[in-house]
């Protein structure tokens, strides 16, 4: 992905202008993109209003000081921001981004500047969320090409799309059965990802009626460069060697990309991403699907950034009426209105009774299926193949017991046109206890519904995003934040089952959605910060993320049972944009401290340093703390450097995880001249025992409102390396 910019100075606008539109922009156009352009063109956008111009008149003074939050542009810019983070994609993006008026979000948008993305799976270049209206050459700094194939000719590439190429000589040849040899997208994962993170904006969008608004990816005006990698009809099964992501990171390197984004998982080393990462561009990697166990976090290497997945403010009711006329209330994604509202004849399948083989019968056509579990419900696998059977066979409706697993398209496509409702243990026993008392049992299945709002508490943790601590380097806390990953609308392909229920936009589910929520929201901290590192870039993400729900109550991770989410759920927290735009202060990690870790960790210790890597691992200067080992005391450093206000002044704050006591040194940053300033944070065991991990937190508050947040995970133990596994 290439960021938002350069930006254009415009010509001749005077200083005192140029400060203005630098502070209201900092958060418009992070938010939305507006354009550097000139005076006049700023004139003519929506933000430009008579309260700015007033404030140029009556404030002049004020813009001398560009990052005071009192001055009468950031006021506004800060207006801005508060409209943007009540705006929302309705069908993609969730709670943080709530609806605002179109046209507002047409002028800004038409102002973005353009930027590259890299997408390790293919494209369907002819979807709206790809088209390149008003879009212009690629930038000069960008050396790609466009490769062709299958279905995939040259003029698929076009001002949106600059850069195509594909991996097969590594492809697992069964993979390849029925796949595009070409950049083009036989499964519906990489349309989805790419367009949820740079695709444009697309009005009057919905999955036949469910989930309608605007489409656009997070950073709507960037350009994306496709790199198929990973190859398989089924997204849930893609195979993506080692050697062709490899392959594909040094080519997006070389090819000048911006951010990677990388909603899969890989092996456990990848060195192409130090090196990317070394050359400035930022890694963005999905958590990975094996939640809510302990321990299944992915993609655990400190430079990359680890994106856990939550749930949005949207539900899909959908409504069982009984033969005795009771009504329950279930979820699914069932659109098709001439098979809703007619009663059925409900035939029951008890616990192991539910399964492919014997629903592979021509004697459930025409009939509603129910799968009572009494013990362990099916595993989401196993659901899927029974409702493929029972729509091979003529079934008309398939209701299932379920508990939480956010994964409410595990029937695909076919759900629009034979409902798949999931019901809690609850509703299922009501079901069962009528089908048992009735002598000619029946249900009717209504249209599914869309509901939104506060009334639906989010974000919360995904059940199936894997979690922490990291098992390969428990020293660094993962995952690193979290985003949107739950029945996400965005493009698909327009070949199978998605042509033949007319669907060109799809909901999907998995960390590999959340990931590029946040890939765009880092081309567009990019286009602000230029110079900014990638883990600056990181930092500012992580230390302004958001630990409360819709509702101000602490964010919650789905499982079983539903408990309070901690720091191995989602990291630092949920993602803020409109707030990372101006984090106050920064971890910043030169690239170097990040080779000397691999260096170690890989085996290639040339100069017999890995002991003291190893130490020195805790001090890598990350917006986490994590000490998975601490006997009795443990002290570590970190260093922040401040990118707001030169003459800040920051106070710490902290709660210490529970049986740790916890100190600071020093309490007080006082910034000048020097940008960057030390500390040091000393944890001691308050009990000696073999402990769990518990949780505190660390905030630097300066007078401006910046609240810089690290998350803190300590274990107390009395044995190293000591297992409480039985």
């Amino acid at each position: 992905m290439l960021g938002e910019g350069p930006w254009e100075e415009g010509e001749g606008p005077d200083d005192m202008w140029l400060k203005m539109v630098t502070c209201v922009r900092k958060v418009a156009s992070e938010v939305f993109g507006v354009s550097r352009g000139g005076k006049q063109e700023a004139k003519d956008t929506w933000w430009w209003n008579d309260e700015v111009q007033r404030a140029i008149k009556e404030k002049k003074e004020c813009f001398k000081r560009l990052h005071l939050d009192k001055s009468a542009a950031n006021i506004e810019g800060y207006k801005i921001a508060k409209r943007a983070a009540k705006a929302s994609s309705e069908c993609s993006k969730g709670h943080f981004m709530r609806r605002i008026q179109e046209a507002e979000i047409e002028e800004a948008l038409k102002r973005m500047k353009s930027g590259k993305a890299m997408c390790p799976d293919g494209i369907w270049p002819e979807s709206l969320s790809f088209q390149d209206d008003g879009y212009g050459p690629p930038p000069p700094k960008w050396k790609g090409i466009c490769q062709t194939g299958d279905s995939f000719a040259s003029g698929n590439c076009n001002g949106k799309i600059i850069g195509a190429r594909w991996y097969a000589n590594d492809a697992d040849k069964t993979q390849l059965k029925g796949e595009f040899l070409s950049p083009r997208d036989a499964n519906s994962h990489g349309s989805h990802v790419a367009s949820t993170a740079a695709g444009n904006l697309v009005h009057n969008v919905s999955l036949h009626g469910l989930a309608p608004g605007v489409a656009r990816g997070g950073a709507p005006r960037a350009r994306i460069a496709v790199y198929k990698a990973c190859w398989g009809i089924w997204s849930a099964q893609l195979d993506c060697s080692e050697a062709a992501v490899t392959k594909a990171t040094d080519d997006a390197i070389h090819d000048g990309v911006d951010v990677l984004s990388l909603s899969l998982a890989p092996p456990l080393f990848v060195p192409a991403t130090l090196h990317a990462v070394a050359k400035g561009i930022s890694v963005v990697y999905s958590a990975g699907n094996s939640g809510p166990s302990a321990e299944t976090v992915q993609n655990m290497a400190p430079w990359l950034l680890t994106v856990a997945a939550t749930t949005t403010d949207r539900l899909f009711p959908t409504t069982i009426t009984l033969g005795s006329g009771q009504k329950l209330v279930g979820q699914s994604l069932f659109t098709d209105v001439k098979e809703a509202n007619r009663f059925q004849k409900l035939v029951l399948y008890l616990n192991d009774m539910c399964n492919e083989n014997q629903v592979n019968s021509t004697s459930i056509k025409g009939k509603i299926i129910l799968c009572f579990m009494t013990g362990v419900v099916l595993p989401v696998e196993r659901l899927a193949q029974v409702a493929s059977s029972l729509s091979l066979n003529g079934g008309q409706g398939f209701i299932y017991t379920q508990h939480s697993t956010d994964l409410l398209d595990i029937c695909g496509v076919i759900a629009m046109g034979i409902p798949c409702v999931a019901v809690n243990r609850e509703i299922s026993y009501q079901i069962y206890q009528y089908y048992s008392t009735s002598q000619s049992p029946e249900a009717k299945i209504s249209l599914s519904q869309t509901v939104i709002g506060k009334g639906v508490p989010a974000p919360k943790v995904a059940a199936f995003s894997s979690r922490g601590p990291s098992p390969m380097y428990p020293e660094v806390l993962k995952p690193d934040v979290a985003a949107p990953g739950v029945n996400i609308l965005a493009a698909g392909p327009e070949i199978g089952n998605f042509k033949k229920f007319e669907v060109s936009y799809i909901l999907a589910s998995g960390t590999s959605m959340s990931c590029p929520h946040v890939s765009g929201i880092m081309a567009l901290l990019k286009s602000l910060h230029r110079d900014w590192s990638p883990a600056a870039l990181k930092s500012a993400l992580m230390t302004t993320a958001l630990v409360i729900d819709n509702n101000g109550l602490p964010l919650l991770a789905d499982g079983t049972p539903t408990k309070t989410a901690d720091p191995f759920d989602y990291g630092a927290g949920f993602v803020n944009p409109v707030q990372a735009s101006n984090p106050g202060l920064v971890y910043d990690i030169d690239p170097s401290d990040y080779r000397k870790l691999f260096n170690c960790t890989s085996g290639s210790d040339i100069d017999s340093s890995c002991p003291t890597i190893k130490r020195s691992l805790l001090d890598l200067n990350l917006p986490s703390i994590s000490i998975p080992n601490l006997k009795t005391s443990e002290t570590v450093s970190r260093t922040v450097t401040n990118v707001g206000q030169p003459d800040a002044v920051y106070k710490a704050f902290f709660e210490p995880p529970a049986g740790v006591d916890m100190s600071v040194e020093p309490t007080i940053l006082v910034f000048s001249k020097k940008r960057s300033l030390s500390f040091k944070v000393t944890f001691k065991a308050a009990r000696k025992i073999q402990g769990d991990y518990s949780f505190g937190n660390l905030v630097w508050r300066d007078e401006d409102n910046h609240s810089v947040r690290i998350p803190i995970a300590v274990r107390v133990v009395i044995e190293d390396s000591y297992s409480t596994v039985f």
